[in-house]
């Protein structure tokens, strides 16, 4: 089982987007959470930061990683919950288990240690800083299978974004969508299902029963 982070594990994705919009703004590029949550919600932050990068038609300073981090650290530390239920969730699974996620490494740890959750994946933590494309590019989950052993076709994917949805079903891989962040909104579970996912569920504490279908899901 490949769990994306970020929505699905850690309820991050909100306040990711207010980070991410104020500190842009302040550095010249004027963009709404909103604005964030639809463009870049889901894909790899260093393909994100190109795209701003060509429309400004400058490159963001040091100054704006710093700041960008630092924000994070501190809003994230404050209030950074795991999605509800995840923790009994994972205590009912027995199937082996990764993250792969379009954040930093540290990020990952970081998130998943804050929440509580470290110690149900470490040390099978993946980030799209290890491959070459990000999401929704397959790299990052064919990385993932290889390095669980696992071929692409005995994976299921937990995604919560349409970039990671399209990114797993382009590895050969089956995907649950997954809705039940504080980010989701009206129409995402439409959004999910178009992109390639098997079903879409809202509560964690329906992933078990799904997975015991995995007949279904994986060949």
């Amino acid at each position: 089982m490949i769990f994306d982070c970020d929505g699905v594990l850690v309820d991050s994705e909100a306040l990711a987007c207010v980070v991410h919009a104020d500190v842009l703004t302040q550095h010249g590029y004027a963009i709404t959470p909103e604005q964030v949550h639809e463009r870049f919600l889901g894909r790899f932050a260093r393909e994100a930061r190109a795209e701003v990068e060509t429309e400004l038609g400058f490159a963001l300073p040091d100054a704006y990683t710093a700041q960008l981090k630092a924000t994070i650290d501190r809003v994230f530390g404050e209030q950074l919950k795991p999605i509800p239920y995840i923790a009994e969730t994972l205590a009912r699974l027995s199937q082996r288990k990764c993250v792969a996620s379009s954040g930093t490494p540290t990020r990952i740890r970081s998130s998943l240690l804050t929440t509580g959750l470290l110690g149900d994946f470490d040390p099978h933590l993946f980030s799209a800083w290890q491959v070459e494309r990000g999401k929704p590019a397959p790299d990052l989950f064919l990385f993932a299978a290889a390095e669980m052993t696992t071929p692409p076709s005995r994976c299921v994917v937990i995604e919560d974004s349409v970039p990671g949805v399209t990114a797993a079903s382009a590895a050969g891989m089956a995907v649950i969508g997954f809705t039940g962040g504080s980010h989701s909104r009206p129409g995402d579970a439409d959004r999910l299902r178009q992109a390639g996912a098997w079903t879409v569920i809202d509560d964690m504490r329906a992933l078990p029963e799904l997975i015991a279908q995995s007949s279904m899901l994986v060949k």
